[in-house]
């Protein structure tokens, strides 16, 4: 796979970096999840591909270990507050000094630097401050955020896979690694590019009105069986209530079935709004392979995008459990097997299996 020989340390968070370590692992990155000792469960459910090992940073030994695999790895990973990292003599002036090829990516949701870059936040705060939150929602209502996706995942952990990917790229040339400075505000706005810069042209006006997305007229028009005398000029934004009503009542009329057979072959742009257990079974995303079961049976989406030479070979194994892989990461990071076992027994390191046996 594209990211094979790739290792990748990653420090347990929640939602954009799993993200953006699980795209890193289904590409063929080793990525190893650094999970805390004490926590009852994970909360990764973008584990993936992963492998989980768990170290107690509140100790010195602990912290000397982390030291240790990020400095003998390709990528850290850090969902922290800024200065976390620091205070823990793991930031990454010190883990480039020792390894100037490191690439230390900091996803967070302001960025390193600037007066909110210790504030805590979520992914709606992170979307009002990119603008982007303003656009989004009906004319005349209160704006709404399409659930956490724009900040925490397209502009988060999407955005930071991306920039890791390039520092990788740009290694092969200079041989150095850099800090990925991701801050979700940024990355959100970044992905709205398209609001931003198509406001010269109007399709954007302010105050919000309905969407200007209405290209499809003619076809559905036809399909509708609707007269063109019926209906408003189209780029009448004061019209478009009335096109909505009309276009509501006509709709309403036939079940989702047999409009999508009857839209079916046309490029009127109509689509079946369908269900998590619907996607699956629809013959394109059937023959495409858009979607997969792991070995439990649970389905998600298959990596995205598809390469032609090395495309990726998602793991179809469960996810896995705090401190499952414990002993296998430190072995292969040349650990012997007497310093695991001193490790185990100070609480340094958590295994599952151990507990397991025990």
């Amino acid at each position: 796979m594209a990211l094979a020989g790739i290792r990748v340390i990653e420090l347990a968070g929640l939602a954009p970096a799993p993200f953006c370590g699980m795209i890193l692992s289904d590409f063929g990155a080793s990525v190893i999840r650094v999970d805390r000792t004490k926590a009852a469960m994970a909360v990764d459910t973008q584990g993936r591909g992963k492998r989980s090992m768990a170290i107690n940073l509140k100790t010195a030994a602990g912290v000397s270990l982390l030291k240790k695999l990020c400095l003998q790895s390709d990528v850290v990973l850090e969902p922290y507050r800024k200065g976390v990292m620091e205070k823990l003599g793991l930031g990454p002036q010190e883990l480039l000094r020792e390894n100037p090829r490191l690439i230390y990516a900091r996803l967070t949701g302001y960025g390193q630097n600037g007066p909110l870059s210790l504030a805590a936040g979520h992914d709606i705060n992170y979307l009002a401050m990119s603008g982007l939150l303003s656009r989004l929602g009906r004319s005349a209502e209160k704006p709404y955020a399409p659930l956490n996706l724009i900040a925490d995942f397209a502009g988060g952990g999407l955005t930071c896979a991306l920039g890791i990917v390039l520092a990788l790229l740009e290694r092969t040339k200079s041989g150095k690694g850099q800090i990925v400075d991701a801050s979700m505000v940024e990355g959100a706005a970044y992905v709205g590019s398209f609001v931003w810069k198509s406001r010269r042209i109007g399709m954007w006006p302010n105050p919000r009105v309905p969407s200007s997305h209405n290209f499809t007229r003619s076809y559905l028009r036809v399909c509708l069986e609707l007269d063109n005398a019926e209906l408003p000029n189209q780029m009448s934004f004061d019209d478009w209530p009335e096109v909505r009503r009309i276009f509501t009542e006509r709709f309403a009329s036939k079940t989702q079935a047999e409009w999508t057979r009857i839209f079916d072959g046309t490029d009127a742009c109509v689509t079946p709004v369908l269900s998590f257990e619907e996607v699956g079974s629809h013959p394109h995303n059937q023959q495409r392979g858009s979607f997969i079961k792991d070995l439990s049976g649970e389905e998600s989406p298959s990596p995205a995008p598809v390469l032609d030479r090395t495309p990726a070979e998602p793991c179809l194994k469960p996810d896995p459990m705090i401190g499952e892989h414990t002993v296998e990461v430190l072995e292969e990071y040349g650990i012997t097997a007497v310093q695991i076992e001193q490790l185990l027994a100070a609480g340094i390191v958590a295994s599952h299996a151990t507990k397991t046996k025990l």
